[in-house]
This record gives C-alpha cells, sequence and structure tokens, in this order.
C-alpha cells in the first residue's frame, strides 16, 4: 500500500491553517473562557469526526454525487453559520457584563463543522487522491481520515491556549467589540461564500 503521505500532509496542513468558520468559532470561544474555547474546539472535532466517518463508509460520495441533496446541506449550513454570525455582532454591541452566556458551546462547534459542506468536500476530494488505486480503499480511507481529525485535534490544542492570551487584550470593551464585529462578519461572510461554490 503506497499513499502519497508527502502531499497528502501538505495539502492538509494547509488548509488546517487557513481560517474557516470553526476557526472564527473557537477563536471567539477561547478569547473569553478557556473552557469554552476547549468545548467548542471538541464540539468541532466530534462533527470532523463524523464527516470522516461518513466519508470512509462513502456516504458522503452519496450526498455529493446528488446536487439536490449537497444544495440542501449548503443551504443549512450557510444559514446557521450567517445565525451565529449575527448573534456575535449582536453581543458585541453589549458590555460584556449584559452579555448572555453562551450555551451549548459543544453543540455550536459540531454543527458548525457538521453542517459546512467544504469540510465534506474537503475528504471526497483529498483523501482520494492520496490513496493507492492498487489497495483496498476502505483501510486507506480510515487511516488517512483518522490522521486528518489528528492534526485538526494538534492544531486547536496549539490554537485555544493561544486565544486565550488575547483575553487580556480583548478585556478593553472597545477592542472586544471591534473583535466580535470582525469574527461575526467574517462569519456572514463564509455563510455567503458557502452558497457560493
Amino acid at each position: 500500500m503506497h499513499i502519497a503521505w508527502t502531499s497528502f500532509l501538505l495539502a492538509l496542513v494547509v488548509i488546517t491553517v487557513v481560517p474557516g468558520p470553526d476557526f472564527v468559532l473557537v477563536m471567539g470561544n477561547a478569547v473569553r473562557s478557556f473552557k469554552k474555547g476547549v468545548e467548542a474546539a471538541l464540539g468541532v472535532l466530534t462533527g470532523l469526526l463524523i464527516h470522516a466517518t461518513l466519508a470512509t463508509v462513502g456516504l458522503s460520495a452519496l450526498v455529493a454525487a446528488a446536487p439536490a441533496a449537497l444544495f440542501v446541506v449548503k443551504a443549512i449550513g450557510a444559514l446557521y453559520l450567517a445565525y451565529i454570525g449575527f448573534m456575535t455582532l449582536r453581543s458585541a454591541s453589549k458590555p460584556l457584563n449584559e452579555q448572555p452566556q453562551q450555551k451549548n458551546v459543544f453543540l455550536r462547534g459540531m454543527l458548525c463543522d457538521l453542517l459546512n459542506p467544504k469540510v465534506m468536500l474537503t475528504f471526497l476530494s483529498l483523501i482520494p487522491q492520496a490513496m493507492d488505486p492498487n489497495a483496498a480503499p476502505l483501510p486507506q480511507a480510515a487511516v488517512l481520515s483518522a490522521v486528518t481529525v489528528g492534526v485538526f485535534a494538534v492544531f486547536w490544542v496549539i490554537v485555544v491556549p493561544s486565544a486565550r492570551q488575547l483575553g487580556r487584550l480583548l478585556s478593553r470593551p472597545r477592542t472586544r467589540a471591534v473583535f466580535e464585529r470582525v469574527c461575526g462578519t467574517a462569519l456572514i461572510g463564509l455563510a455567503a461564500s458557502v452558497l457560493a461554490t
């Protein structure tokens, strides 16, 4: 079994470090609270694990092959991202002591990843290119999917503690408001890009 590890890992690292909806959501929560950042990251990883499982058994390929089903996934994902973005913008205008406690951060993280069709398409486009066509596909897909989840897990282990360091800077109301407006706007922009692709 000759998996193209070099090209696969290089592409995976690039995909991992490019900011997306998951990054914005985890960063926004990690800045407020280390615990919330961990919950959001665990939620994102759970969504990623579900995507990996579906890609491994081939169910994601069926959705990607059906344009109507893929459009529904895109639309739901875009609406959810836009909702999170608007809620973030709304909280930016309120003083920190008047903001509602973030609830179900784990669920938000999981849904943010799960409803992002780009994550599913990443599995479907990246993993097959690295596989050995002369070897059994299921074990290869399982190994490559596991490595993908592992790389993202390492990334969040680095990002969450680092993001928390920004907490001192963002403890200033004006700076925090600007940060949350940027995060909210980014999420809405990402929602639009999901629909556009």
